[in-house]
């Protein structure tokens, strides 16, 4: 076995255990607000999620394409970038999980493969414009416009159903929020998934494997739908704490409108290969749902930190892809990756032994919030 293969094979693990963190970084996305109601069991949310993130990676190939192509010139990229790029971006996930704070998977991995691109081959082979186009400006319009759309959502909610009792009310939109969030769920699959297609495929055609303007194989799309999927299942308990409990005190309705809303945004986003944070939409429509209710709390210091971490989330990302791209070039070939690919894992490893003094689990995720973790129960729910 040569020294490229070695190297393809690396770099296809590192993107599929990025493709896992997705999973439960994600999570919180689509089922936060259900489980924060009550709507869903913690442990049941979670499969369901899992379920439709698989189907929905079968959905559309456009985010994949964008990702593969629309980002950075193919010609300029090798395997050791993708690989970069790769660990940029899960160093970002696993920081971010690890205090609980909703942030842009999508945008980590973007960061991790322009940084390490840069100071492998120069700003020429960064497209610019593609970035700003495709990346920037649906990160700035995504999130208000789910704000929009959840707020007035909301408000409309409580309106037409504002004679109808309290109990009737709260047991029609639990049904409704099954079907919202599964929507989520479907529509995140569409999105996410592709990431991990796209990069997959852009270090098919780094290595020679494919062609320049190839689609990702067969295999690629249902091993990263299996890697989001298996991640979706594990949970991401920390995040979902975050978003279900940390910005607003949710009710059925606003959970409804929120899942709704993040829906119609994401759906949209995926037709047009933009490959925005399904984060920050869901972010913005629980923050929408806070104001499209009367009298409703946004505990407004808690988005105030997702959002810086929002703003740092692309510059972080490409400083450790750079950096992981420069310790492996030092090294040279397949052992220089390795090098950085164990150390990467070493860093991973310590903040999941460091999480577990504080852990959040299905049995807390919906307790009272004093802070993203509560005191410890034992598991019990299912």
């Amino acid at each position: 076995m040569d020294s490229n293969t070695v190297l393809l094979g690396v770099v296809v693990a590192t993107a599929l255990a990025f493709d896992f963190t997705n999973g439960f970084h994600d999570t919180a996305n689509a089922m936060a607000t259900s489980i924060a109601t009550g709507a869903l069991r913690p442990k049941i949310a979670v499969a369901l999620a899992a379920i439709l993130n698989f189907l929905g990676a079968f959905l559309s190939l456009a985010v994949a394409a964008t990702i593969a192509t629309g980002i950075v010139e193919a010609g300029a990229i090798t395997l050791t970038v993708v690989f970069a790029g790769l660990v940029g971006g899960l160093a970002w996930n696993l920081l971010t999980w690890y205090f609980g704070i909703p942030s842009s998977s999508s945008h980590a991995l973007i960061g991790g493969v322009v940084g390490a691109t840069l100071i492998a081959a120069g700003t020429s082979a960064v497209k610019g414009a593609g970035i700003v186009s495709k990346v920037l400006i649906p990160a700035v319009l995504a999130p208000l416009a789910a704000i929009l759309v959840a707020t007035i959502g909301t408000f409309l909610v409580y309106v037409i159903t504002r004679k109808v009792p309290d109990g009737i009310r709260t047991r029609g939109f639990r049904i409704g929020q099954i079907g919202s969030a599964s929507l989520v769920s479907l529509a995140h699959g569409t999105n996410d998934a592709q990431k991990t297609m796209g990069i997959i495929t852009l270090a098919l055609i780094a290595n020679g494997t494919l062609g320049k303007d190839a689609g990702p194989p067969l295999w690629v799309i249902v091993c990263s739908a299996s890697a989001i999927a298996l991640g979706t299942y594990i949970g991401g308990w920390r995040i979902i704490r975050t978003l279900g409990k940390g910005l607003t005190e949710i009710e059925t309705p606003q959970g409804f409108a929120a899942e709704g809303s993040s829906a119609a945004v994401i759906f949209a986003s995926s037709h047009f290969g933009f490959p925005l944070s399904t984060t920050h939409v869901c972010a913005g429509s629980v923050i929408g749902s806070g104001l499209g209710k009367r009298l409703a709390e946004v505990r407004w210091h808690v988005a105030g930190q997702m959002a810086t971490a929002w703003l740092l989330t692309l510059p972080a990302a490409a400083i450790v892809g750079a950096v992981a791209w420069k310790g492996a070039d030092l090294i040279g070939g397949a052992g220089g990756v390795t090098v950085i690919f164990l150390l990467a894992l070493l860093g991973g490893v310590g903040l999941y032994l460091a999480s577990r003094r504080s852990t959040v689990n299905a049995a807390n995720v919906n307790a009272e919030w004093t802070g993203r973790t509560p005191a410890p129960v034992k598991e019990t729910v299912r």
